[in-house]
């Protein structure tokens, strides 16, 4: 993966990113400060400002998220192309030209000539040049095959040799050209008994529709008023194996940003819902989402690190102490959903499975403890790792001495089953 160059973003600067003159330019200027500082790209994107039009601004967003998903490959196909590193702007130019010759859209000659005519507008003339004479070479290496497998997929190269020794060299291969093709957007519909617009199209995953591009202003405008929930179908799985039914007493112990709280409230119709999770700046999207909660239900959210309350917590808030079901959606590696978590492969380390497996497991002991006798307690990740899926259940298994069943598990795999990955595992208190 390309090393940041920490240049050229002063404090002053590092909230705000404002567009360029088109998508185009807009793709560089974001391309140039991922670079530089290795921000996550959706938070890259918050940061944008207004000013472009939907068309541009999507085009940014689909040039830049090109860059971040190909990065290994374009940095390798630089290197030794240049004397000495040029400023982080030029770099950024040639990673955007760069995919534009991989996805094929143009004839390079001409990819090249357009980056050119643009750099000597944000860049300098003499830039400009070095831009001609580097995208030339640049075009010819990306144009040859890459050496391995996870070169040609832009993956790490110990991340593809762990799947290869998990799932095969087969099913490897269709997860990395799952992972490098842009994501659809999938949308959960939650105005029952009134049909969806016709710009939704309907998907083999009842409730969940694919939104079409040219329709974005209407999709922000239903998302506003609580008509739609932009989630993938995968979300569905932990909920169909927590089943919620009305006037129950629910806890979702790690609720934000809060779309699986609020596909539970609209299961139940009526009853109450605890919405749980450390405090950090995605509670005030968990806040503004459970406003949207059916008035049937009573919601309360709470902060707090889960491993550390227990039922007097729980009591001392004036909440239930015991739960008919918990949901517990862990924090995890995200391999299942690196196709629209674009920029996870870079951030992962081999050492953070083993990390995440425990906290998971620590999550797990804390949750039941918040389990009526004879309740329910569904444990998901949205990972495609044994060692954060079947090994934690199975360990929390062992420890809880026969207190605790799995009745139901329910595994997902991109490649198989067309949607993000996922874990969900139905516990039984007994």
């Amino acid at each position: 993966m390309p090393k940041p160059v920490k240049q050229g973003f002063p404090k002053s600067r590092s909230r705000v990113l404002k567009p360029g003159s088109d998508g185009w330019e807009t793709a560089v200027l974001l391309a140039e400060r991922w670079l530089a500082t290795q921000e996550r790209v959706d938070v890259l994107l918050e940061q944008l400002t207004p000013g472009l039009p939907p068309q541009e601004r999507a085009r940014a967003q689909h040039l830049f998220y090109g860059v971040v998903r190909w990065a290994d490959r374009l940095d390798a196909a630089l290197a030794g192309l240049m004397a000495k590193a040029p400023r982080t702007k030029v770099r950024a130019l040639l990673f955007v030209a760069g995919f534009e010759v991989l996805e094929g859209g143009a004839e390079a000659a001409k990819v090249i000539h357009h980056a050119v005519g643009q750099a000597k507008t944000v860049a300098s003339a003499k830039e400009a040049g070095l831009i001609n004479a580097v995208g030339r070479k640049l075009a010819a290496r990306l144009a040859g095959k890459p050496a391995t497998l996870a070169e040609a997929a832009a993956h790490p190269a110990w991340l593809v040799a762990r799947w290869e020794k998990q799932f095969g060299v087969t099913a490897t291969g269709e997860l990395l050209e799952w992972n490098q093709t842009p994501a659809p957007v999938h949308a959960r519909w939650r105005r029952s008994g009134e049909a969806a617009p016709d710009f939704l199209a309907p998907t083999k995953w009842p409730g969940y529709f694919e939104v079409k591009a040219g329709h974005w202003d209407d999709v922000r405008q239903l998302a506003r008023e609580g008509a739609l929930y932009l989630q993938d179908p995968s979300a569905r799985l932990c909920l169909e194996l927590l089943a919620p039914q009305a006037n129950e007493t629910i806890l979702d112990a790690c609720a934000a940003p809060g779309g699986k709280s609020l596909a539970i409230a609209d299961a139940m119709g009526t009853g109450r819902l605890v919405a749980f999770d450390e405090p950090g700046p995605r509670l005030e999207r968990l806040k503004e989402n459970l406003t949207r909660a059916r008035p049937g239900v009573q919601v309360a959210l709470m902060p707090g690190d889960l491993r550390q309350a227990g039922p007097r917590f729980f009591r001392e808030f004036n909440l239930p102490e015991a739960y008919d079901a918990v949901l517990l959606d862990a924090p995890c590696s995200n391999t299942g959903v690196m196709r629209h978590r674009i920029d996870v492969k870079w951030r992962l380390r081999e050492g953070d499975f083993a990390r995440h497996a425990a906290q998971q497991f620590a999550l797990l002991r804390a949750a039941a403890r918040l389990v009526r006798e004879g309740g329910r307690l569904v444990y998901s990740t949205c990972s495609i790792e044994a060692e954060e899926n079947e090994a934690v259940v199975q360990r929390f298994l062992q420890a809880a001495g026969g207190a605790w069943k799995l009745e139901r598990q329910v595994l997902a795999y991109p490649w198989i089953d067309g949607h993000d990955g996922a874990g969900a595992f139905l516990l039984r208190k007994r």
